[in-house]
């Protein structure tokens, strides 16, 4: 495959480029939709995921180069989970990022504002406006970044999940000034996301922190995803434990039901066990799901793209 063949002439060639990254603010100016107050983001480390930040409020994009040796490479946009609440920013940001770079894929980790009333004046746009905004960033500038601005997808956790989701199926709707650019990611990874703010299926904290406690039905049903599915939608994949006692493997089944429905192309790993975060290691099982998602990228998004 491409990607291997990339890894085999660019190990010598790269060195310690393979986890060279730089950390850029997200808006160069004034934030959108933002209240002027003191920054009160922290950092903490936790034994099982590593840093964990909370209270953001000052965007920023990450960016881990791919190791394609001067070759025109796709890109992602990597979303870390948190219930909305925090990020684990390691464990499903720049972990993920690095084992993406490795495989030839430029990533980019976004550190999105948590829902605020404090810090927004809409808080349920806050999180959107981000990921849409650092999807304009990256193609514009794709030519600098050697980034082919027709293969950006987006991968999320838990409620980076549904943030991601959301990219993927709100992109006619943009809620930042997308300067002519496409918001519509190309492809989308979704890890045991949040889909729904049903009250069936839904992750409560996810669900109250974003839209809040007592939610308009119109606005439930605005954020619930698998009610946004529309044959425009890129193509997706999937992966979910059965056992996942946090977030609901209804909210993987609906939407993955939603894509069936419209004709989107979608692949979806269903772990009887593994439980909820796990990250890139499902320790329950030998598989990797990485690897089959590289494998899934070959067949559905790249060589398609490449015709």
């Amino acid at each position: 495959m491409r990607i291997i063949s990339i890894l085999i002439a660019t190990f010598f060639l790269c060195g310690s480029k393979t986890f060279s990254q730089e950390t850029m603010p997200l808006y160069a100016n004034t934030i959108p939709n933002s209240i002027v107050v003191q920054n009160q983001e922290t950092a903490t480390a936790r034994k099982s995921g590593g840093e964990w930040v909370a209270k953001v409020s000052v965007p920023t994009l990450t960016y881990y180069p791919a190791l394609t040796s001067n070759q025109v490479s796709p890109a992602i946009l990597v979303c870390p989970g948190g219930g909305y609440a925090g990020l684990a920013i390691e464990k499903e940001g720049h972990l993920i990022a690095k084992e993406f770079q490795k495989n030839g894929i430029a990533a980019f980790v976004l550190k999105y504002r948590m829902p605020s009333d404090e810090t927004m004046k809409d808080k349920s746009t806050g999180p959107l406006q981000d990921a849409q905004t650092a999807l304009v960033t990256i193609r514009k500038n794709a030519a600098k970044w050697n980034i082919n601005p027709d293969q950006v997808g987006v991968i999320g956790f838990s409620a980076g999940g549904h943030l991601a989701s959301t990219v993927g199926t709100h992109f006619q709707r943009p809620v930042v000034d997308t300067q002519g650019i496409s918001v519509r990611p190309d492809f989308m990874i979704l890890m045991y996301p949040v889909i729904s703010m049903k009250d069936s299926l839904t992750h409560r904290g996810s669900r109250n922190n974003l839209i809040g406690n007592s939610p308009s039905e119109k606005k439930v049903y605005a954020y619930s995803n698998e009610e946004q599915v529309t044959p425009d939608v890129p193509p997706t994949f999937i992966v979910h434990a059965g056992d996942d006692k946090v977030v609901k493997v209804e909210n993987a089944l609906r939407f993955y039901e939603a894509l069936q429905q419209n004709n989107v192309k979608a692949q979806m790993i269903l772990y009887p066990a593994g439980g909820h975060g796990f990250g890139l290691n499902n320790r329950t099982t030998s598989d990797k799901w990485m690897h089959r998602c590289m494998a899934w990228l070959e067949d559905y998004v790249f060589i398609k793209k490449s015709e």
